[in-house]
């Protein structure tokens, strides 16, 4: 979990020295945060001996122990164990997450944003880099502890601060002689624009009088029309009146006049059998029917001689 840390400011560092590539101030701060890791780490060994020494004054006090004394005993000491180391770790995390808090909150101050890579913490070329040099720190050295070792809290940046703090208002007046140029170019946008928008008001007005115009011409047309199609839509309603009311009288007529046809044909049927009667009762009629009687008879003779 250190390694986090020695990462983190090597990749950020704008002085690479010593061992871990960074400069001296940053690399007594990594040593710092290595004396106080190798002391938790200590106390968490010394806290694991105590579990074991525990356990070898409270329970081994005999010459022979059965299977399962033996088992329950490991047990208990495996329980132990693991809640110390378990808790050692959990505090561990949370250690690291407060230091990583500290150099964001420092970064913050000066508009930065850091960026760390996970996956480097398993680099193993980076861990026994860091390994080494806690080996030539702590064991071979046996440096004493300087005044920047001991500041219990990171300290701001003091060297490099000012030149950051130059570069940073170098760049903060170059960023503003360009706002202040794009500036210059939107004003001139805008009054071209407010030129442009005045011209198009103009040209929507004369525009909206022309078409008021046009509509007050077409609402008149309009009305005109209507007026046309009121007045001959009434024509042909009256038109379609008068003839729905002669095609009744026709009818009525046509009925009557049949009936009266057929009135007349029953009465000249009635006339022509009278008229026929009467001539057949007459004595010219009888006179006639006698001649043609015997005339018929005298053919009829007639055919029977020729025959023969």
């Amino acid at each position: 979990l250190p390694a986090s840390v020695f990462y983190l400011s090597l990749c950020f560092c704008p002085y690479p020295q010593a061992e871990l590539g960074l400069n001296e101030h940053h690399q007594n701060e990594a040593i710092n945060y290595m004396r106080f890791a190798r002391f938790k780490r200590g106390l968490c060994l010394k806290t694991v001996d105590s579990c074991f020494q525990d356990l070898k004054d409270s329970r081994l006090v005999e010459e022979t122990f059965t299977v399962d004394e033996v088992t329950d005993m490991l047990d208990g000491l495996r329980t132990v164990v693991h809640s110390e180391v378990e808790s050692e770790l959990i505090n561990t995390t949370y250690t690291n997450v407060l230091l990583l808090r500290q150099l964001f909150s420092q970064a913050e101050k000066w508009y930065l944003k850091l960026q760390t890579d996970v996956s480097e913490l398993e680099n193993r070329e980076l861990l026994e880099q860091v390994a080494e040099f806690e080996k030539s720190e702590f064991t071979s050295s046996n440096k004493k502890p300087s005044a920047d070792l001991i500041k219990p809290k990171l300290a701001p940046l003091n060297e490099g601060g000012s030149e950051l703090l130059n570069k940073t208002v170098a760049c903060l007046q170059e960023e503003n002689e360009k706002l202040k140029t794009r500036l210059k170019m939107i004003e001139t946008q805008a009054t071209a624009a407010l030129d442009e928008k005045s011209k198009l008001e103009k040209s929507l007005k004369d525009l909206q009088m022309i078409q008021g115009d046009q509509k007050s011409h077409t609402n008149q047309d309009i009305a005109e029309l209507e007026n046309k199609v009121a007045a001959l839509k009434s024509q042909f309603e009256k038109t379609l009146n008068d003839s729905t009311a002669n095609q009744k009288f026709l009818e009525e007529n046509l009925v009557t006049t049949k009936h009266d046809l057929l009135k007349v044909q029953d009465q000249l049927s009635t006339a022509e059998k009278e008229l026929e009667k009467k001539f057949q009762q007459t004595a010219a009629y009888r006179n006639m029917k006698e001649i043609l009687t015997k005339k018929n008879e005298q053919i009829k003779d007639l055919r029977r001689r020729l025959s023969k």
